[in-house]
């Protein structure tokens, strides 16, 4: 009878035997490898967290323990040694062999619980990624009355336990041999091993070493004395240098004390974007839990690397990132408020650095204004925008001009910007990210400036209006120039200004813009989305092409006899404007260019072959 079946027959009131889950050893570490952890070489750390913890649970009642790691590589075989506390025979039963169960929550060592790292039981479990077999060997320094034990175990889920004599083991603290499996004896050559152990180990509060070699490098770098600040600075450079790749353009010390944080970012040399996530180094209680926290810092500094180390936050459980809670936050935002003060700093007492770095990044400082007042007003003489005057920051524009014109994009800048500045309107370029929005809240930190959105009615107003009884004897000629591009959803306008040297400007707005996509969409779409379409037409401006009364060639085709001539040299300022303004063309604007050079063409040679 299987289970379920004595399951029912029983009475619903009856109690039942509890049953317990069988773990698949082999299943569990291909789920180790493949799925919790990124890179077997992970294993190294767990070892390495398990030494050190054994350390610092021993030290919680001998103070004066000794504190010692000890890494050796023999015939392909990894042997860590550790001067902890030891473990004795019900340990071995009660922590290795089940599985999540971790030694720190031994009896007499919940005091000690928050200078730990990780799992024994699940740390150790996790070198089966690398290894066929693990042996450890334990001296129980709670216990120094019980012998040493020895506890093997296979990939295959067996495992044994013995005790052994005095000899083997006189001293407490454990050791962990390892053997190689299949296809992973590379992570126990020698050299995988003493890179890997630098590299997890090299700010862990103990003695560490492999054979001879030291692991630690203590105090971490941003800790140490130097004897002046050049000195200190070239220091970092090469400490980022050797962990980032790069020299920094700067460094921003990075300190949150109650959080138990310390380490240094850097300022990255070349711009980045700011959808690039940036990786970060981070050490917990000395021990590197990853290259790659992307949630450590705000997403607006995207501009710096940092390497911190900290005994507050928590890991996730591959203990690969940092787990998301408040204390995440809080540090997050200390650590932004870091890096803002040193913004503030530069702009304060060192503007030729502040501005080389705005070289770079204006960028994230832009991004960071957008949401914090202070820092636009501190960066106000500082961040470079394109303007009509050339680049400018707003500060120095607002002085300028009293009404402080922008653009939503770069399109309708490039319509605007010849024609305004001539008209000696201001305009700024905000098509770039976040421009427009910090010209938008420009009155937020300077009180008092006027901001404007320049479009094609506001262009248009600006311009000089034709005397009405010339506009009036040019009638035939607007007539044949409008019905020619009304086609193409753009109306044609006769204006007077500056510079002479521009026969015609292309205008239009958003709106417009969105009306054309419409229209066009309407033509190509069959009888049922037309009809859609169609009911969703809009009551918005069209484009304008705005004809220069001043400008000799515009006077020269206003005065043709021929209404088809007019309708083609007209087509051929529509297309010039377009070119001029950078606007991307359309299939239809394509056509209509090379309809009206093969028309002046033909128009060119029919009147030389009537001359001739």
């Amino acid at each position: 009878m299987d289970s379920q079946t004595s399951q029912a027959s029983q009475s619903p009131h009856s109690p039942q035997s509890p049953h317990t889950f069988q773990v698949d050893l082999r299943g569990l570490v291909d789920l180790l490898s493949h799925h919790l952890y990124s890179s077997p070489r992970v294993y190294l750390r767990e070892l390495l967290q398990n030494a050190v913890d054994a350390i610092t649970a021993r030290r919680a009642t001998q103070p004066d323990a000794p504190a010692r790691v000890r890494l050796s590589v023999e015939g392909g075989a990894l042997r860590v040694e550790d001067t902890g506390v030891g473990l004795t025979e019900a340990d071995l039963h009660d922590l290795l062999a089940t599985i999540g169960r971790s030694s720190k929550r031994a009896e007499g060592l919940r005091e000690a619980r928050s200078g730990f790292l990780g799992q024994f039981g699940i740390g150790l479990l996790a070198c089966f990624v690398v290894a066929e077999r693990i042996r450890v060997v334990s001296r129980s320094a709670r216990a120094p009355e019980a012998p040493p034990v020895e506890w093997t175990a296979c990939d295959d889920g067996s495992y044994t336990v013995r005790t052994l004599p005095d000899t083997e083991r006189p001293e407490p603290g454990t050791t962990v041999h390892l053997v190689a499996r299949a296809g992973a004896a590379e992570w126990l050559t020698p050299d995988r091993v003493r890179s890997l152990a630098r590299d997890f180990g090299s700010l862990l509060p103990y003695d560490v070493r492999v054979g001879d070699e030291a692991v630690t490098d203590l105090p971490a770098p941003w800790d140490r004395s130097y004897p002046s600040p050049a000195a200190r600075r070239v220091a970092l450079a090469r400490h980022c240098h050797d962990l980032f790749g790069f020299t920094p353009l700067d460094t921003i010390d990075l300190a949150v004390p109650l959080a138990g944080v310390r380490g240094v970012a850097y300022v990255l040399p070349a711009a980045v974007s700011p959808a690039q996530r940036a990786g970060h180094r981070v050490h917990l209680k000395g021990m590197l839990l990853t290259e790659r926290a992307e949630q450590l810092l705000p997403d607006w500094a995207f501009f710096v690397r940092c390497v911190i180390d900290t005994d507050s936050l928590r890991p996730t459980a591959s203990r690969e990132a940092l787990y998301e809670d408040e204390t995440l936050a809080a540090v997050r935002e200390a650590l932004g408020e870091r890096i803002r003060a040193w913004l503030t700093g530069l702009a304060a007492g060192d503007p030729e650095r502040l501005a080389a770095f705005l070289s770079v990044h204006h960028l994230g400082v832009k991004s960071l204004a957008r949401h914090d007042r202070e820092m636009l007003r501190t960066m106000l003489p500082w961040l470079p925008f394109e303007t009509t005057d050339g680049q400018l920051s707003l500060e120095e524009f607002a002085q300028r001009h009293p009404v402080v014109h922008f653009t939503r994009t770069v399109e309708e800048y490039r319509q605007v910007a010849p024609i305004a500045s001539a008209q000696g309107i201001g305009v700024i370029n905000g098509g770039y990210t976040y421009d427009s929005e910090l010209v938008e809240a420009l009155p937020s930190v300077r009180p008092g400036t006027v901001v404007a959105e320049l479009d094609a009615d506001t262009v248009t107003a600006h311009l000089d209006a034709v005397d009405p009884a010339e506009e009036l004897a040019l009638s035939g000629f607007l007539a044949a120039a409008r019905a020619r591009l009304d086609p193409l959803g753009c109306d044609v306008v006769l204006r007077a200004f500056h510079p002479l040297s521009l026969p015609a400007l292309h205008l239009d707005d958003r709106e417009a813009r969105h009306e054309q996509a419409r229209a066009d969409a309407e033509e190509r779409a069959d009888d049922l989305w037309a009809g859609i379409l169609g009911s969703l037409r809009g009551s918005a401006p069209r484009a304008r092409l705005v004809l220069n009364h001043l400008n000799p060639l515009v006077r020269r085709i206003s005065a043709l006899p021929d209404p088809e001539l007019i309708g083609t040299a007209t087509e051929s300022l529509y297309g010039q404007a377009l070119l001029m303004a950078q606007r991307p063309l359309r299939p239809a604007d394509s056509a209509l260019l090379n309809r009206a050079f093969m028309g002046l063409l033909e128009w060119a040679t029919q009147s030389e072959d009537g001359q001739a």
